[in-house]
């Protein structure tokens, strides 16, 4: 996204008085306003904010500058949407979006969430900084350094603020839960419970009981009323991970919460308010589980209020050594020993891995590492990776497993000569064929690339 040229009625730095804040491929860009006129935004250079993304159309929507500020849309294809908050009894209700009529300004507040296409703007105050305290938006134990991480979070920090449903989505092990914790954090309801439970844990009768809770004499063994999740969660926020893993019956009870804000518990007779925040996660593709029938489509639309992609580890390379540092860290003071230093050899071997399991796969490794390592730093030799997972349909031309020899050598030089072998292998029984061996090695191809320069193998041709 770049900016043609400042609106012609812009002010001096020190009279502006609201900023734009749009999200777009990652990136985080800020334009001051001037106190009156009206911003155009599309993805025309005539345009005073040029937006260069396709779901934007040429001449988008138009800003006029307040107060009152109003968003108008200009007939866009994909459309101009708000996402705002009802006010019912006194308390936050459901989530609307309202789709903007072509050609009729629409009054906007200040942090009001536009979407312009796919592109996500704030109206922000000058005066405010944005996500006040950035790196506190991560929990804890959360370590965010990667520069596309620390947008994320600052993106998560805006939408906590509003009372919208978020859907997180990224591979398994990714972090959702993290984010999920920072949302909360960072939102009106951080005094409140956070409560989460994993829906592919239990079966759909206890995941109903679970959530929902019961009355008295409900069902067999239900001695006494239990309040469910949700109820628990009342002023706070429930995270529901493996969200696409929800039996049809709990979906549609969950669904009628969503709408309603009133709960009923299995075995009741009489529905109750609640005030929750839903945040949900998952990893499976739920536009293919809406196609497929085994997830409402309804219910999709309404927890996926905002959807926030978390990338997989090994797109956030610049931040694996860090992460290691904290488990290192961790992991020694469970143990009562110093933490050992990361040897800058086995920082670079770490930031090669592919890391198919995520964060949950370092945390073992260095788990591993700390066993291993009995001095004061850790080594190449110390680092034991997990075995690739086999392809779900595995060919008859799987490489067979190599025993691990951990009696034999130094560690790190029996990992190399077993790496070396099993890629030798594969590439025989594949004939050459580099996209096939790297499918039954378990890593991708570039991976399969970058294994061949390091043990001098030469790039073979197919026969």
């Amino acid at each position: 996204m770049t900016k043609r040229k400042p609106p012609s009625a812009a002010p001096r730095p020190d009279e502006e008085g609201f900023r734009l804040i749009a999200f777009v491929a990652g990136e985080t860009r800020s334009y001051p306003l001037p106190r009156k006129g009206s911003i155009t935004l599309g993805r025309s250079e005539a345009c005073d904010i040029r937006i260069e993304e396709p779901s934007v159309s040429r001449r988008h929507a138009t800003l006029h500058l307040g107060p009152p500020f109003t968003l108008e849309d200009h007939g866009s294809v994909n459309g101009t949407r708000l996402r705002v908050a009802q006010e019912q009894g006194g308390g936050t209700g459901k989530i609307e979006e309202l789709r903007l009529p072509p050609g009729t300004p629409v009054p906007v507040e200040p942090h009001t969430l536009m979407q312009i296409g796919s592109v996500v703007v704030v109206l922000w105050p000058a005066s405010e900084p944005l996500a006040p305290g950035a790196p506190a938006a991560a929990p804890p134990r959360a370590v965010v350094s990667d520069p596309s991480m620390q947008r994320l979070y600052e993106l998560a920090a805006l939408v906590a603020q509003s009372q919208i449903s978020v859907l997180l989505r990224g591979e398994t092990g990714v972090g959702k839960e993290l984010l999920a914790e920072a949302i909360h954090q960072r939102s009106p309801r951080a005094q409140g419970p956070f409560v989460r439970i994993n829906c592919a844990a239990f079966s759909e009768t206890l995941l109903e009981s679970e959530l929902f809770g019961h009355e008295r004499g409900a069902f067999t063994g239900a001695g006494r009323a239990k309040p469910g999740l949700i109820e628990m969660a009342d002023g706070g926020t429930l995270f529901l991970d493996e969200v696409g893993e929800m039996p049809p019956a709990v979906q549609v009870k969950l669904l009628r919460v969503l709408e309603d804000r009133k709960l009923l518990r299995v075995g009741g007779l009489e529905a109750h308010s609640v005030d929750v925040r839903f945040v949900a996660a998952t990893h499976q593709d739920l536009e293919a589980c809406v196609a497929r029938g085994t997830f409402r489509q309804d219910l999709y639309f309404r927890i996926n209020g905002f959807t926030l992609t978390i990338p997989p580890l090994r797109e956030r390379v610049a931040e694996i050594a860090a992460v290691s540092r904290y488990f290192i860290e961790r992991f020694a003071s469970e143990q009562g020993r110093p933490p050992p230093v990361l040897t800058p050899e086995a920082q670079v071997l770490l930031e090669r891995h592919p890391w198919p399991g995520n964060l949950r796969e370092l945390r073992n490794v260095m788990g591993r590492a700390l066993v291993l390592c009995r001095g004061g730093a850790i080594q190449p030799e110390h680092l034991v990776f997990d075995a690739p997972q086999k392809p779900a349909e595995p060919s008859r031309a799987e490489v067979p497993p190599t025993p691990f020899p951990l009696t034999s050598g130094k560690l790190g030089e029996d990992i190399a000569a077993l790496e070396r072998q099993r890629i030798q292998e594969a590439l025989e029984r594949c004939v050459g064929n580099q996209t096939e061996a790297a499918k039954l090695l378990g890593i991708s191809r570039r991976t399969l690339v970058t294994r061949l320069g390091t043990y001098g193998l030469p790039r073979p041709r197919r026969r």
